[in-house]
Formats: structure tokens, C-alpha cells, sequence
């Protein structure tokens, strides 16, 4: 495919050949564009198998749905649900405050299967856990995997997620910082919910704010990728704190196994589920309660963030979350990754392929987007969590990569 500006250039600068480590939503979206205008593109997956993420459901923005729509042309209503209302209600059920706002809503599993196809799976090496990288010569880098065998590339690009090796190998003065609140997370078939509560949850995303924390619910494609109303499930995000010494204990599993970020559905132990839902049926507005109530086996995710003070590596470099994994409240997680991988392909672009130019483009703007980003979505968690002063209707709950009015 021609770049976006036009046919790659054929001078003396070549496409570089770019090696992607780390194979989901942000990799995938880099390795898709940078492909584009001309890059000779392999992506190492450590997973031996594709990716899942059982019962994620995402808030998808303009970025994240970017590539699909205009590169390969899907139309958003076959990967995405919508709704048209954001909603807050009270303790009673009753209405706090309601505005017309279109949001589009997925499954991280319908956006990583649509771009996992258009990439395909020739290039997309799964198994391959990379150990280190180090320059091999003036304009090249060697990688080494688990499995001894290397690769060789003039870029590499770093998308390993929060936990990436890459970043602790470049800054091991950089990790994750806890936010002091989990997520309980779960989700619940459209067509199981009683009338009154379909007729409140279906068309909007609804919010309660609570005391120590808030919850919100809103529709999701369905297992299948169904996005019929009806066919859909409702997704259930409730931020509960929990203080820093007392999260490993929470973070034990039923087997009394201690995990570091999440406990995966079925894996809750019962006594922390039949917590969740004496309190959704104390606190919870009747609508939430009730999917709070029906959600088979919800799961939990500390919430973590981090940033960066560099990007850039000589020829490496941390795009998304390996950069700056930011708390959930804008939902633009995703979507920052996938606009890194949008500027770095039109930076190298746009220097005609001299990637260390493009890169120091790229890590300016990028390293300023994250930035902002990670300081916006810490002030709305300590506001909702700690400090109580959301009220319904705050702008500063609104979905968005750039925040409120952007």
C-alpha cells in the first residue's frame, strides 16, 4: 500500500525493516502503518497463541478505530455498539443528570481480530519472548529471544505493555506506580436483564458516583461480535479502593496464589465476591445492581500507571503502554498507543525515511501527548477515589485522548 502521502521515496534512504515486540492493539497498529508506507515489518508475540482478553469491553475513540475505517475500510457499526446518552443516576434509580453524548463501545477482542487479519500471520511470530537487544553495527539492532534465536533490524519498537521488559532494561529506574484502587469488572447478557433496568442501561453510558469511588456500565459487542441491541452484553466497571499493604492479600487467588495485577475470572475467591455484591445491593443504583448482581464471574484489575522521561533509544524506541500506561477514566488507553503508532509512521514518512530524524520528531510530540494524558487521568482518579469532587455531569468524565472541548 502507497504511503499516505504518496509513493515511497527511492533514494538513497531505504525503508528501514522493523522489528515489533509485543503484538497486541498498539504493536499491531504500528506494525499496520508502518507496513503501509513501505517498512519491511515482523512482530514477536511472546504468547504462544493469539491473544485473548476474556471480558474486556473498551470505550473505542476516533484513534483506535482509526485504521480500521479508513485503511480497511469497516464500517464502525460492525466492530463497535453505540449509545447516545450519558446518564448518572442516584442511590433511588433516579436520573441526576442526562446529555446527549454518542459514544462507540467494543470488545478488545473484536479490534485485535480485525487488525490481527489485515496484518496476517506470516510476519506475526508467535512464541518469541524477546531477553535483550543491543546495536549490532551503526544502524542496526540485534534482538534475542528465549528461544536463541536472534533478529536483526534498523528499529525496533518496543510495545510490550505495562510490564515491558524493554523499558526495564532502558530505564530500571522507571516502573508502575499504584493507584490505591482496583477494578471489579464483569460483564452480563443484554438479553438477561429485566425490562426496567434493559430500558436504563442499553442506550447510554450510566455513571454512579459513590463515596470512595464510581461505577459505570454501558453495552459491548457481544461474544460472537454481535452489536444488536438485544445481543449485546452490558459491561460493569466499578473503582473500589483498596490501600496499598492490603493489596497482595486482595490480589490471592483461591488457590492461595498470589498474582500481581488481576485476578482473571474464576479466579476471585468467593469471600471478595459475596463482598461485591452485598455492597452493590446496599450501595448500587437498582439497574447497576442488578447486572452487579447477575455477572457470573467478575474478575479484578489493580489499577497501575507510569510514565517516561524518554521514548527513544537510538534505534529503539516505547510506544503505548510500554511508554505510558495511563489509569482507565478517559479510556484512552488504547488510543494513545494507536496514535503513537500514527505519528511515528508519518514522521518517517514525512523525513523521507531518515529514521533518526523521524524519531526525534516522534518522541517530542509523543513524549508531550503522554505526558498530559498520564497527569489527566491521575487527577480524575484521586478526584472520584479520594477526594469526592465529581458531581454529576463533571466534563472531566468525558471520554477523550485529549481531555474535555478537544
Amino acid at each position: 500500500m502507497p504511503s499516505p502521502s504518496g509513493p515511497s521515496p527511492s533514494g538513497s534512504t531505504p525503508w528501514p525493516a522493523v522489528a515489533v515486540v509485543g503484538g497486541s492493539l498498539g504493536g499491531l497498529t504500528a506494525a499496520l502503518l508502518l507496513r503501509d508506507i513501505g517498512c519491511d515489518v515482523t512482530v514477536y508475540e511472546r504468547s504462544r497463541e493469539t491473544l485473548q482478553a476474556r471480558g474486556a469491553g473498551i470505550a473505542v475513540l476516533p484513534e483506535t478505530l482509526r485504521y480500521p475505517v479508513e485503511r480497511l475500510g469497516v464500517p464502525v457499526g460492525r466492530i463497535t455498539s453505540s449509545t447516545g446518552w450519558i446518564r448518572f443516576l442516584g442511590r433511588d434509580g433516579g436520573v441526576r443528570h442526562a446529555q446527549r453524548h454518542r459514544y462507540r463501545f467494543s470488545s478488545w477482542n473484536t479490534i485485535y481480530g480485525t487488525l490481527l487479519s489485515a496484518f496476517g500471520t506470516e510476519r506475526y511470530r508467535l512464541g518469541r519472548d524477546m531477553t535483550s537487544f543491543a546495536p549490532d553495527g551503526p544502524g542496526s539492532v540485534q534482538v534475542r529471544f528465549a528461544d536463541g534465536e536472534p533478529a536483526h533490524a534498523d528499529l525496533l519498537v518496543c510495545a510490550d505493555g505495562i510490564g515491558s521488559g524493554a523499558r526495564s532494561a532502558l530505564l530500571p529506574e522507571v516502573g508502575p506506580r499504584y493507584a490505591g484502587y482496583v477494578a471489579w469488572r464483569g460483564t452480563v447478557p443484554e438479553r438477561e436483564l429485566g425490562g426496567p433496568t434493559f430500558e436504563a442501561l442499553h442506550d447510554a453510558l450510566t455513571y454512579q458516583l459513590l463515596r470512595g469511588g464510581h461505577v459505570l456500565v454501558y453495552p459491548i459487542p457481544g461474544p460472537d461480535g454481535a452489536v444488536e441491541v438485544g445481543e449485546r452484553l452490558i459491561n460493569l466497571v466499578w473503582y473500589r479502593n483498596v490501600a496499598e499493604p492490603d493489596l497482595a492479600a486482595f490480589l490471592t487467588d483461591r488457590d492461595g496464589q498470589p498474582r500481581p495485577v488481576s485476578l482473571p475470572p474464576g479466579s476471585v475467591r468467593d469471600e471478595l465476591v459475596g463482598e461485591l455484591r452485598r455492597s452493590a445491593a446496599a450501595l448500587l443504583a437498582p439497574p447497576i445492581a442488578e447486572v452487579a448482581a447477575r455477572v457470573e464471574q467478575p474478575f479484578v484489575q489493580a489499577v497501575f500507571d507510569i510514565g517516561v522521561p524518554r521514548m527513544v533509544f537510538g534505534r529503539a524506541c516505547l510506544l503505548g503502554d510500554a511508554a505510558f500506561a495511563v489509569r482507565p477514566h478517559a479510556a484512552a488507553g488504547t488510543a494513545k498507543a494507536a496514535e503513537d503508532g500514527w505519528v511515528l509512521a508519518a514522521e518517517l514518512d514525512a523525513a523521507g525515511g531518515d529514521l533518526p530524524k523521524a524519531l526525534a520528531a516522534w518522541e517530542a510530540s509523543q513524549l508531550a501527548l503522554g505526558s498530559r494524558l498520564l497527569e489527566r487521568n491521575r487527577e480524575i482518579g484521586d478526584s472520584s477515589q479520594f477526594a469526592g469532587t465529581f458531581r454529576p455531569g463533571d466534563p472531566r468524565l468525558i471520554f477523550g485522548l485529549h481531555g474535555p472541548g478537544r
